[in-house]
């Protein structure tokens, strides 16, 4: 992939620069820094990634609750025919979906699995007016609201581990934890405890803490569908966010208005 971002324009002083990121995320970028530069303007991958993301985690969802991989690997190591069918899973219809971050990818991601049947429930930095599902103030309250909640908010210093033991207390025993958002969203060594203990009944996770580290715990654990940060990876994907960057840059050195900025 390409760079996480890149800067176009100008020489030193108040002449205007870019930031042109190549995600959706800008947790790797110095957003201070860029506020205090006058002239400094910061794009990013804007709805590029939505559609695939969004399709990704429903597919946790899915793989977790219905144990999928698990499922597979029983009849690949021989085991259907030796042993007999695999433990029951259970039905993703109808179950209570909370989202963390309803924007881009969580509203795609909120249409998507209502038509499942799920009942859609959100946590964002405010309701939202017109929006037809129910808020909730913390993540906490959410997840206990929550058979499966869902992560796709940034990773900003207010979210930074805002998934801690106490929301995936609140979750149960029979909840399922997606992450698609960044892996800072949740206080990764708490997690491992709480599918160890059973705090928590699973987990769909394609992001991590300190990528490509994966804790060694998770990699054992059959409750858990993994995945190396791949929920953006289709072709048409990065052609779409080579698409909004070139046009950002055409945009800028043409000096019309950005397709994708970001509020500084």
């Amino acid at each position: 992939m390409p760079p996480p971002e890149h800067a176009a324009a100008g020489a030193d002083g108040d002449k205007p620069l870019l930031v042109a990121a190549t995600s959706v995320g800008l947790d790797h970028v110095d957003l201070g820094a860029c506020r205090r530069r006058r002239g400094l303007a910061v794009t990013n991958a804007g709805a590029a990634f939505s559609v695939d993301t969004a399709d990704y985690a429903v597919g946790l969802v899915v793989a977790v609750l219905r144990k999928v991989a698990t499922a597979e690997a029983h009849l690949r190591r021989g085991a259907w025919a030796a042993d007999g069918e695999y433990p029951l899973a259970t039905k993703v219809s109808g179950k209570r979906v909370g989202i963390l971050g309803l924007g881009s990818i969580g509203s795609l991601v909120a249409r998507r699995l209502a038509a499942f049947g799920c009942r859609i429930a959100y946590n964002s930095r405010a309701p939202k007016p017109s929006c037809p599902y129910e808020f909730y103030p913390t993540a906490r309250a959410l997840a206990a609201a929550s058979d499966v909640l869902v992560l796709s908010c940034a990773l900003t210093e207010e979210t930074r581990r805002v998934v801690d033991r106490g929301v995936m207390e609140a979750l149960g025993a029979g909840g399922v934890l997606v992450n698609v958002g960044r892996g800072g969203l949740v206080d990764e060594p708490e997690l491992v405890r709480c599918l160890r203990e059973g705090v928590i009944g699973g987990a769909g996770l394609d992001v991590y803490e300190d990528e490509p580290k994966v804790p060694a715990e998770l990699l054992a654990m059959d409750n858990v569908v993994l995945s190396g940060h791949r929920a953006v990876l289709t072709a048409e994907s990065l052609r779409g966010v080579a698409d909004v960057v070139a046009g950002n840059l055409e945009a800028f050195f043409a000096g019309r208005p950005l397709l994708s900025p970001v509020t500084l």
